[in-house]
C-alpha cells in the first residue's frame, strides 16, 4: 500500500482553523479532511487492529454527543449536513453518520468551489455556511454509500493501514490524493494516540494569541459544551463519555446530567456562568500538553503556524505549510488562500474591562511561555 505523505494540523481550536480547511480544500494535490477525528469520536483511533466492518461502523455511526446538540438546538457552527436540505440522515430520526457531518460535506464542496473565486469572512458560521450553501446532499449521501462496501470488505488489521485504505477511496472519489491534511479543532489531546496509530505522520501546530483564543472559546457552543463535560468528568472520575454509566450520570446536578440527555435545554450551555478567564486556563492546559506531546519528533516532521502570522504574511505562511506537508505552493492557490482570510476578530480581548484582561492574560501565560511568545507590544496578537 502507498503511503501518502499525511499532515496532522492540531491546535486547541478558534485559531483560524476552519479557514484554514478550506484553503487547503482550494488545493489540486491535497485531500483536505475536515474535522475527521472530532466527527468520529473516541472511537476513531483503536489500538488493537479492526475489521472492515467494525471500521465501518466508526466511519457511519452517528456522534451521540453531537446529534444531541443538533437536537437541542444548539449544533456546532461548524456542522454541514444538519444545514443541508433534503438529505437522508437527520439527527432526530437516524442519526447523522460521523463522515457525514463535515467530512464528506466539505469535499463536496470544495470541489463545488472550484468554479467560484470568492473570498470574504471564514469564521465558524460563515465559512461553515458557505461551505453548505454549495452541497448537493445527495451528492454526501452517495459518496458515503460508495464508501461502504469498499469499506466493510477491507481484511483485519492496524487502523492506521485501515486509514490509509479510506484515504484512497476519498482520494479516488474527489481527487488531491497527493498529499493527506487532516484539520480537527480541538486536537492537541489527541496526539499521543494519533502519534502511535501514524507514525510516519507530520505534525503543525496552529496556535493565536491565548487571550484572543479564550475570548472566542468563551462565545462558541462548542467549547462552551467542553468545560461541561469536562466538569462531567472531573466530577466522575472518568475520561470519556463512554465510561459514564447510569450509576455515575445519577449522581451529577441536574444542570450537569440534562446535557448527557437525547434532548436538552440550550439554557443550560447559553447561560451556564463561564468565566472567559477559566476558558484561558484551558487555553493553557492543552497548548502546555499538547506542547510536550510533540516534543521530540524531527524537524521535518513537526512546525508551528501561528494564526496572526497567516494573517501578516498569508502568501508566504501558506507556502511553508504547502512545502512542508509536501505540496507545490501554487500561486493561484496562494492568492486564493489569502483572499479567504479575515483578521477582523484579532484583538479581541482587548475589549474586556482592564482587571478581566489582565487576569486573563496570567490564565494565559503558561501556554504562552510554553510556545515561546509573548503579547506584541500593541496587544494585537503574539510575537517570538
Amino acid at each position: 500500500m502507498d503511503v501518502r505523505p499525511l499532515t496532522f494540523v492540531v491546535g486547541t481550536g478558534r485559531s483560524g482553523s476552519t479557514a484554514l480547511s478550506r484553503i487547503l480544500n482550494l488545493h489540486p494535490d491535497v485531500l483536505s479532511l475536515n474535522e475527521m477525528f472530532a466527527s468520529l469520536g473516541e472511537s476513531a483511533l483503536p489500538g488493537e487492529p479492526v475489521s472492515g466492518e467494525e471500521f465501518w461502523q466508526v466511519l457511519a455511526g452517528p456522534n451521540r454527543f453531537f446529534d444531541g446538540l443538533t437536537r437541542s438546538g444548539v449544533p456546532l457552527p461548524e456542522f454541514l449536513y444538519n444545514r443541508l436540505d433534503g438529505g437522508r440522515y437527520s439527527a432526530d430520526t437516524t442519526g447523522i453518520p460521523a463522515l457525514c457531518l463535515m467530512v464528506l460535506p466539505h469535499l463536496v464542496a470544495g470541489n463545488a468551489r472550484e468554479t467560484d473565486t470568492d473570498g470574504g469572512n471564514t469564521e465558524d458560521a460563515e465559512a461553515a455556511g458557505a461551505d453548505a450553501a454549495r452541497v448537493d446532499p445527495a451528492e454526501v449521501d452517495a459518496a458515503l454509500d460508495a464508501l461502504e462496501p469498499a469499506v466493510r470488505g477491507l481484511p483485519r488489521r492496524p487502523a492506521g493501514q485501515q486509514y490509509e485504505a479510506l484515504f484512497g477511496l476519498l482520494s479516488a472519489r474527489f481527487g488531491g490524493g497527493h498529499a493527506v491534511v487532516e484539520r480537527s479543532g480541538y486536537s492537541l489531546q489527541a496526539v499521543p494516540k494519533l502519534r502511535r496509530v501514524f507514525p510516519h505522520a507530520r505534525f503543525v501546530h496552529l496556535f493565536r494569541d491565548g487571550p484572543d483564543c479564550a475570548v472566542s472559546m468563551s462565545r462558541h457552543i462548542g467549547y462552551r459544551s467542553i468545560a461541561v463535560l469536562r466538569e462531567i468528568f472531573r466530577r466522575t472520575g472518568v475520561s470519556a463519555l463512554t465510561e459514564l454509566t447510569p450509576d455515575l450520570v445519577s449522581t451529577l446536578p441536574h444542570d450537569l446530567s440534562e446535557v448527557l440527555g437525547e434532548r436538552f435545554d440550550p439554557a443550560l450551555l447559553l447561560e451556564r456562568p463561564m468565566p472567559v478567564t477559566d476558558f484561558g486556563a484551558l487555553w493553557s492546559e492543552l497548548v502546555t500538553e499538547g506542547e510536550k506531546s510533540l516534543d521530540g519528533l524531527p524537524p521535518d516532521r513537526r512546525a508551528g503556524l501561528s494564526y496572526e502570522g497567516l494573517l501578516d504574511t498569508p502568501r508566504e505562511e501558506l507556502a511553508r505549510l504547502a512545502v512542508f506537508a509536501g505540496v507545490e505552493p501554487y500561486p493561484v492557490w496562494l492568492e486564493r488562500g489569502a483572499a479567504l482570510l479575515d483578521g477582523a476578530r484579532r484583538g479581541a480581548a482587548l475589549r474586556l474591562p482592564r482587571a478581566e484582561l489582565a487576569e486573563l492574560r496570567e490564565r494565559c501565560a503558561p501556554g504562552m511561555r510554553a510556545l515561546g511568545l509573548e503579547p506584541a507590544a500593541d496587544g494585537t496578537g503574539v510575537r517570538p
